[in-house]
């Protein structure tokens, strides 16, 4: 009998006597991808700490140079500075976070657990990489005589960043694997387009340095590919069978809704030579 590839939960069942434990070729190469991604963030992120904290010159020099280009730029544009600080409050890690937070409720309420536990532990790893990472390092936010806007706390790493990189990568994730061309490629430019907004929002409300807002993007690419090797090797082949199964289950509702109508069958009328 010719097994059923159509992405439902039977279809994602290895057959009977290929059950072991060696993984796909597609989950090996999403291990190496992730495992590049991840070092490479990862050293990304160790760099700028230690030119951080050693004050390297020319780091410095584009940082002040940048920020304060920015600031006089602010002050002579107010219209600017309030729709800078509109779209920062739209990106707020807060928003970032209920938005992540309502997806693992839901996915965890359409059964699809592990992708609910992935998107639960990058929204908290997000969290506690900006909360952690600035109160270990402790570096101190531009300072202005007169500032257009005020953020709290350290700024190396940007909580904005991480929180707008790692919310817009999750629901990429969910949206990628079953969604035509076209609409990954818009998905993926809005996601890049948000994270980008966001970072620049940062700069030039003059409360991060451009090296901070890079740290959060770097902290936020661990945290994303750190979780995803962390549940690829924990549970193998887990969420590619979630998000299969989850598209699955989507796929047939919007098609039990927008599915035509059979057409009434017309009624029969008696045959006079029966009478």
């Amino acid at each position: 009998m010719h097994q059923s590839n159509d992405g439902s939960p039977a279809a994602d069942r290895p057959p009977a006597g290929d059950r072991g434990d060696r993984r796909s070729p597609v989950q090996r190469r999403t291990l190496l991808g992730c495992a590049w991604i991840g070092l490479t963030s990862l050293l990304l992120f160790t760099v700028l700490l230690i030119l951080v904290k050693a004050d390297w010159s020319p780091l410095s020099r584009l940082d002040h140079g940048w920020v304060a280009a920015l600031h006089r730029y602010a002050l002579r544009h107010p219209v600017w500075t309030a729709a800078m600080q509109t779209l920062a409050d739209l990106g707020a890690p807060w928003t970032m976070r209920a938005l992540l937070g309502a997806a693992a409720l839901w996915l965890w309420c359409v059964r699809a657990r592990v992708l609910a536990g992935w998107v639960l532990a990058v929204c908290l790893l997000g969290w506690a990489a900006s909360a952690g990472g600035r109160a270990l390092i402790g570096r101190p936010r531009p300072h202005f005589v007169d500032p257009v806007a005020v953020g709290s706390g350290a700024g190396f790493p940007s909580g904005h960043a991480i929180a707008s990189a790692v919310t817009c990568g999750a629901l990429l994730v969910l949206l990628r694997p079953r969604a035509d061309r076209v609409v990954r490629a818009v998905a993926s430019t809005g996601a890049a387009l948000t994270v980008l907004g966001v970072g620049w929002t940062r700069l030039a409300l003059g409360v991060h340095y451009p090296s901070d807002v890079l740290a959060g993007w770097a902290a936020a690419a661990v945290v994303l590919t750190g979780a995803t090797l962390a549940v690829e090797l924990w549970r193998p082949g887990r969420l590619g069978r979630d998000v299969r199964r989850l598209h699955w289950r989507l796929r047939s509702r919007v098609q039990r809704v927008l599915a035509a109508p059979l057409p009434a069958e017309p009624a029969t009328e008696p045959d006079p030579g029966r009478s």
